[in-house]
């Protein structure tokens, strides 16, 4: 009995790339379609354009594309997560809609499999973006390696194969702000990487603008590490100590040199701003973790499916 290779694809607003990524895909897999089966899972995260109505004639036509149509938009890492608790596959492979993850790296990707590795990473060797994304990028992921309490690889995105066994792990994790490369580091199993080229996007525009970005980045720092915490009460201690030294130097100018001691309210008021500055940043990270457990003592669905076609169940 042949074994099973499932792609994902979490799709928004992607009606420019689905044809030529389904025709793309067809054409590479044309290698392995003797060797094992296919499916092909489409997420369509709420999108607002053509992406559905293409996607289900795909289906149509192709019993291995599965379409799942989310009642709204709930988020790529979210949609990525559906993908993986209806795949059927031995091994799972994830990808962007955009064709920036050329789908010919996949068989590398398969071939390491073969060779016994549960997780392989398609790891950036270069990458068609602005020199800001690219900047920030970097700083991020030095940061991450920094604070974060697991070894997540570097220029590695959501392009990666997982054995079924990898994938089971994953599907036990439930939370709902999600971070998959923090998660899939976070299981071990052993794992390789594929260098590859990143293509640009093909068609449409970025659906990670800056905002999402830093949101996502959050969802890794804080999901993964306790370091704000940590660092939370390192200020705390370098602010005491500021307000020993400010106390110290009052009286001494209250004692010694009382008639120095007029106005002072410049000090005041820089001292009053900058440690109300910084109690409010501090609240704010404290927050975050508090907005974290909040959400998920709610314990509502990652995600609500309004249509699925192709469904084997």
């Amino acid at each position: 009995m042949k074994k099973t290779i499932t792609y994902i694809f979490p799709v928004y607003n992607e009606e420019g790339n689905i044809r030529l990524l389904y025709e793309t895909l067809c054409s590479s897999v044309e290698k392995i379609r003797n060797k094992y089966d296919l499916e092909f899972i489409f997420i369509n995260d709420g999108s607002t354009d053509r992406s559905l109505s293409i996607l289900r004639e795909l289906s149509n036509k192709d019993k291995r594309v599965k379409v799942i149509n989310f009642a709204r938009n709930f988020g790529h890492q979210v949609a990525v997560t559906a993908g993986m608790d209806y795949s059927k596959g031995n091994a799972v492979i994830v990808m962007d809609s955009d064709l920036q993850d050329p789908p010919s790296v996949s068989l590398e990707l398969i071939s390491m499999w073969e060779k016994g590795y549960d997780i392989v990473y398609a790891q950036r060797r270069t990458r068609q973006d602005t020199v800001f994304k690219k900047f920030t990028a970097n700083i991020y992921y030095r940061i991450l390696s920094k604070l974060s309490d697991i070894d997540i690889p570097r220029n590695i995105g959501d392009f990666r194969l997982m054995d079924r066994r990898v994938v089971d792990a994953l599907n036990q994790f439930r939370e709902h702000d999600r971070y998959l490369r923090g998660l899939v580091s976070y299981v071990g199993f052993s794992n390789t990487s594929v260098l590859f080229d990143r293509d640009s996007r093909h068609s449409g525009r970025s659906n990670y603008p800056l905002k999402k970005m830093f949101k996502l980045a959050s969802d890794g720092i804080v999901g993964f590490s306790n370091a704000p915490l940590r660092l939370i009460l390192r200020v705390g201690y370098f602010i005491s100590l500021l307000s020993l030294v400010g106390i110290i130097y009052a009286l001494v100018e209250k004692i010694f040199f009382p008639k120095h001691v007029v106005s002072g309210w410049t000090f005041t008021v820089i001292a009053v701003l900058l440690i109300g500055g910084i109690q409010l940043v501090l609240l704010g990270v404290i927050g975050n973790y508090i907005g974290r457990i909040y959400a998920e003592s709610q314990n509502r669905p990652l995600y609500i499916i309004e249509s699925i076609t192709n469904s084997d169940s």
